[in-house]
């Protein structure tokens, strides 16, 4: 812990990340899994799968963000510019992460939407990716970015 770091802060910040990561991890995820599925049920290769999924991800991540903030009556240029510097380093950690270990993971993309080990290997995956990307979100958060330049602009956490 840094000493400058008040001690009452730090759940607050904690709460405030993990709040962060699990809602752009949402929006990860549900893109990610449609793409596999997508990518999985069309016999698309891995690569073709994998991009499939980046693009989805994307995609979701920032609507999720998006929604938020045309609640609050943002104008779209002005969402948009929240979104992408809210989520964008957030996602793409995620996305290197779970893309990474859905590859390295034995048979795991070549295993079919049946087979435990896609779904397993997917769930695992996307823990993963959230690991990966909560430190980050935590120290953009700490420091003004990412998910704080949004909180002002909705009563809720994010």
């Amino acid at each position: 812990m840094n000493e400058r770091e008040p001690k009452a802060q730090i759940p607050g910040l904690n709460r405030l990340a993990f709040s962060a990561t699990v809602h752009c991890l949402t929006g990860c995820s549900i893109g990610e899994v449609l793409g596999m599925v997508l990518g999985t049920a069309f016999g698309w290769g891995n690569w073709a799968t994998v991009v499939l999924s980046i693009i989805l991800a994307f995609i979701f991540g920032y609507s999720l963000t998006l929604l938020s903030l045309f609640r609050a009556k943002l104008s779209a240029t002005t969402a948009l510019g929240l979104a992408l510097a809210a989520d964008t380093l957030s996602i793409t950690i995620m996305e290197i992460t779970d893309n990474a270990v859905m590859l390295v993971i034995p048979g795991a993309m070549e295993a079919g939407l049946g087979a435990p080990l896609f779904w397993g290997s997917l769930l695992i995956s996307l823990v993963l990716a959230g690991m990966a990307a909560f430190p980050v979100n935590r120290q953009l958060i700490k420091r003004g970015w990412g998910h704080a330049v949004l909180h002002h602009h909705h009563g809720h956490a994010h």
